[in-house]
């Protein structure tokens, strides 16, 4: 039996375009940088930490697996809280973020959005309903 673990503290995001994607996550979730440098910058989301770290360094990480390319498709979806899904998505746009779905009110008691980065990582907003 694994001993428990503790709480997930870091999301690494492999990332192309690093530049374009640390001003993405600047300017769309104002995250409190906790450190950077040319090709990685470390953004606090509440208690966790987001790196974004340029694709070219992570064959180091990860070896021997490969690397995927952005263009392989999403194989994960990152989902945040929210009190109001519309309200959130409304601010999105001012932004310049384009939804890829939603909001829509789903069977579990969820309403949710979900738009990507310019990564093409999926980011989720899911706000609590009532189930009917």
């Amino acid at each position: 039996m694994i001993p428990s673990l503790g709480a997930i503290e870091v999301v690494t995001l492999f990332v192309d375009d690093f530049q374009a994607t640390r001003d993405f996550y600047r300017n769309v979730f104002a995250a409190e940088p906790v450190y950077a440098d040319k090709v990685s910058e470390v953004l606090k989301f509440g208690g966790l930490l987001v790196n974004l770290l340029q694709s070219t360094e992570a064959p180091e990480l990860v070896k021997p697996c490969p690397v995927a390319p952005a263009e392989s498709g999403t194989r994960m979806l990152l989902t945040v809280k929210v009190e109001n899904t519309d309200a959130v998505c409304a601010a999105l746009a001012r932004h310049g973020v384009i939804l890829l779905n939603g909001p829509i009110d789903r069977p579990w008691g969820r309403r949710t959005a979900a738009f990507a980065d310019p990564a093409g990582h999926v980011w989720e907003i899911a706000q609590e309903i009532p189930v009917a």
